[in-house]
């Protein structure tokens, strides 16, 4: 496995972080490691904050690290059409395999949930799909996690497409009981693998130790 694909259940759920913190791990692990997103929407700075996070800034060019970033704050169809742009999946592709060529390994950050379109025809799921990508995927630990998380494993399945695990990161303000409860009944239902779980923190290397765990379980052979 030369990549993984970091998907969420939903935006906003911690992708970013995660992909940080799996791509430090491995460096930490002697593996040369470059992240990537493919389409970025609105004034974000994610390839940016991987970097803090890792704490190392790869040599490439940026436009095969970030292919797309589109200024409005939209699934990447409407992003680029409002621009009156198109997205290019063999752009994307290309992109990907040439960073492919060049690290041991590549960590993907998805943009949204999986099922996003990138224009009216094909959903950000179908080039995970097309690349033969394994996916961990990024759960907002809080109630309504359980329905989200679920539907993004159905259709990972349904597609064929390798599911890693499932990381959670937890919502401060939500009850104990969900939080436990949410990572056992999808755990029993879904029969994916719960590598772990983080607490709603700015205080990055408590989460760099807390993910150290995570990080053991993933089996890159």
């Amino acid at each position: 496995m030369k990549t993984i694909f970091i998907a969420g259940t939903d935006t906003g759920v911690g992708k970013t972080l995660i992909a940080g913190l799996l791509a430090g791990y491995l460096i930490g692990k002697g593996k040369s490691v470059v992240t990537q997103k493919w389409i970025a929407t609105g004034r974000t700075n994610d390839i940016k904050r991987h970097w803090k996070i890792m704490g190392f800034v790869p040599q490439e060019s940026r436009k095969y690290i970030l292919p797309y970033a589109f200024k409005l704050a939209a699934s990447p169809h409407l992003a680029a059409s409002y621009e009156q742009k198109l997205i290019s999946k063999k752009k994307i592709k290309r992109s990907f395999l040439m960073l492919l060529q060049r690290y041991d390994v590549v960590v993907v950050e998805g943009t949204g949930g999986l099922l996003v379109p990138i224009d009216r025809k094909s959903l950000l799921i179908d080039l995970v799909k097309d690349l033969k990508l394994s996916v961990l995927l990024v759960a907002h630990n809080k109630v309504g996690a359980i329905n989200h998380t679920l539907l993004s494993i159905e259709a990972l399945k349904k597609r064929k497409i390798p599911v890693i695990g499932i990381v959670f990161n937890n919502l401060s303000e939500t009850k104990k009981l969900i939080l436990e409860d949410n990572q056992k009944i999808i755990r029993e239902i879904s029969g994916i693998a719960v590598l772990g779980v983080l607490p709603r923190s700015n205080n990055i290397d408590l989460l760099k130790s807390r993910f150290k765990a995570i990080g053991d379980k993933i089996d890159l052979s």
